[in-house]
């Protein structure tokens, strides 16, 4: 039999609503019994995005899984002809399996499967969460009330309190373009997506 210890990303079912509870409460366990080493990163994957309300950006979150947090954790990977399977430290197992609000790991019987690595990517790159844990800001998503062809206020800048026209919208880099009249005639001015409110 072949073993080696890896490095794999676990997910825990707990009662719905309880997440943060329980990323809360198993990181002070693991702190306080000194488990950082085993469980290295606990996480409620939330996705991120910006609504604007009256011109004002809100930043809204979304619990991608309801009911699940997932956990970074050490494991030890037995490869045999039958196949190959994973061992999870036993007192981390009890740790977490006795935490107020988790009703089990997500696996066969009492044995915790390991997420496969292109579900944790696929995950992180809709939060935008990187190992490194930094703040990826270009995942931020943006919601606009407001199309092609509706009238906006502009609320920013030398065209303050002026209306115009919506042409074009880039989410990608949070910019509209509205067409101001200028001199008599429609001048196209781009702004800040968060720099305009929809005509009610």
């Amino acid at each position: 039999m072949k073993t080696v210890v890896e490095k794999k990303w676990f997910m825990i079912h707990t009662y719905s609503g309880y997440e943060k509870k329980v990323k809360t409460d198993l990181e002070q366990k693991i702190e306080a019994l000194s488990m950082n080493e085993i469980v290295t990163d606990i996480l409620v994957p939330e996705e991120q995005s910006v609504e604007l309300r009256r011109g004002k950006k809100k930043v809204i979150s979304r619990k991608l899984f309801p009911g699940y947090v997932m956990l970074n954790m050490f494991t030890t990977r037995e490869e045999s002809e039958e196949g190959i399977n994973y061992k999870v430290d036993s007192d981390a197992w009890y740790i977490i399996r006795n935490t107020n609000g988790v009703t089990g790991f997500v696996g066969v019987g009492s044995d915790p499967i390991p997420m496969e690595d292109y579900e944790v990517e696929n995950i992180f790159r809709v939060i935008g969460y990187s190992l490194e844990n930094s703040e990826n800001e270009d995942s931020e998503l943006v919601a606009v009330d407001f199309g092609i062809g509706d009238y906006v206020t502009l609320l920013d800048g030398g065209f303050a309190n002026q209306k115009g026209k919506v042409a074009e919208i880039n989410l990608e880099n949070k910019k509209v373009k509205v067409m101001v009249e200028m001199f008599g005639r429609m001048t196209p001015v781009e702004v800040n997506i968060t720099d305009v409110e929809k005509e009610d």
